[in-house]
């Protein structure tokens, strides 16, 4: 069938296959190695793109900057590759994730207390949600969950390594929020009748408890933070800025910027993690994200805030240093971003987008630009 060769050609011709796998290739549970699957986060790096782009972009041993950190793949995989970095994001969510990723533990304190946190769930008599329990938690969970949860919740003050009981912790609440098991990213209304599961092809019913998920992502995350121990480098450290990266001190001298800026209006990066913000009490800065909507004004703002990010950052680097951006700039905003953050694209190599969940349907690419400030800033 030579049409259809042609085609498949033509649809690879000019993709770096050094920056493109097959889910064959690189499957989930390797995209997700060691601490990159703490928490689920829409939208993240893989950490085999950012292996390649900090051996190809930056120098050997040099710190890095992420102004778009995200969950912190970047900030996690420059520590495996020898590099100290930086990662800033104005989610207060993600900057826990990103600390509690890239932090350096005495493991056999972190197993004691998280052995002794789900310990204390056998103690904990089942009843229903108290009064005064916030008005989300009461309609997202069932009450024995949301007892469960609160419980867990109220221990975590007694142990030192309480951000990683924190991350568990929401981890268990994604999971057992009243919803379909299909729909776990954006649920739009609570579920509380059984119903047909895509997912399960059979009856499934909402999830009534949550010590048993509390106490599975306990063990998980233990053995996670313990593989990234055994591949990181020696003497490298991570700093995590929470902040507006527009306004923020960014810090330097870099050695170079690796970063996937958000897309917009694809990602609500504080919505979907609302369980974390209603369970933690974290503020909540959604209406500063950039990327919320697509109407001509949210497009407009986005342009301008992500070129004042990427000419911020640009300042912190040394000398000849590049600035690596991931996009898939489908609207063509990038050279406008360029231009006014005052850098210089010196060349762009697109990659094929392996499929992350089975519902993307046809073929997806990114665009890899990379850039240095330009003769005239």
């Amino acid at each position: 069938m030579p049409g259809v060769a042609q085609t498949q050609a033509a649809l690879y011709d000019g993709i770096d296959l050094e920056l493109s796998w097959s889910e064959r290739d690189l499957p989930e549970r390797e995209r997700t190695k060691h601490v990159n699957r703490l928490h689920p986060y829409l939208g993240k790096f893989i950490p085999q793109l950012v292996e390649t782009l900090l051996q190809r972009y930056v120098p050997r041993g040099g710190r890095v900057l992420d102004p778009f950190a995200g969950s912190g793949t970047t900030l996690v995989q420059a520590l495996e590759s020898g590099h100290d970095a930086t990662g800033v994001d104005i989610a207060a969510f993600n900057a826990l994730l990103m600390r509690v990723k890239t932090e350096r533990y005495n493991l056999f304190t972190l197993e004691d207390e998280l052995r002794d946190a789900c310990a204390r769930l056998d103690g904990l008599e089942p009843k229903r949600t108290a009064r005064g329990t916030p008005a989300y938690i009461r309609r997202w969970f069932a009450p024995e969950a949301a007892a469960q949860l609160l419980g867990f919740r109220s221990w975590i003050p007694d142990y030192e390594h309480a951000d990683v009981l924190r991350v568990v912790l929401t981890r268990a609440a994604r999971s057992v929020r009243l919803t379909t098991h299909f729909d776990l990213d954006f649920p739009r209304t609570p579920q509380t009748e059984p119903y047909w599961c895509y997912k399960h092809k059979r009856e499934c019913r909402p999830v009534q408890r949550a010590d048993h998920f509390l106490r599975r992502y306990a063990l998980d995350t233990l053995a996670r933070v313990h593989a990234f121990a055994r591949v990181r480098a020696r003497g490298r450290a991570a700093s995590v800025l929470h902040g507006d990266a527009r306004e923020l001190e960014l810090g330097g001298p870099y050695a170079g910027v690796v970063t996937s800026p958000p897309y917009p209006g694809l990602i609500d990066y504080h919505e979907q993690h609302r369980y974390a913000y209603e369970l933690l009490g974290l503020e909540d800065r959604g209406t500063f994200e950039l990327g919320r909507g697509a109407t001509k004004r949210a497009i407009a703002e986005y342009t301008k805030g992500v070129a004042r990010v990427l000419e911020r950052s640009a300042e912190s680097l040394r000398r000849g240093a590049r600035v690596v951006v991931v996009v898939n700039d489908r609207r063509d905003l990038y050279p406008e971003i360029f231009e006014r953050a005052g850098l210089r694209l010196e060349h762009r190599v697109r990659r094929h987008v392996n499929r992350r969940t089975g519902r993307r349907a046809g073929e997806y690419f990114e665009d890899v630009l990379v850039a240095r400030k330009s003769a005239r800033t």
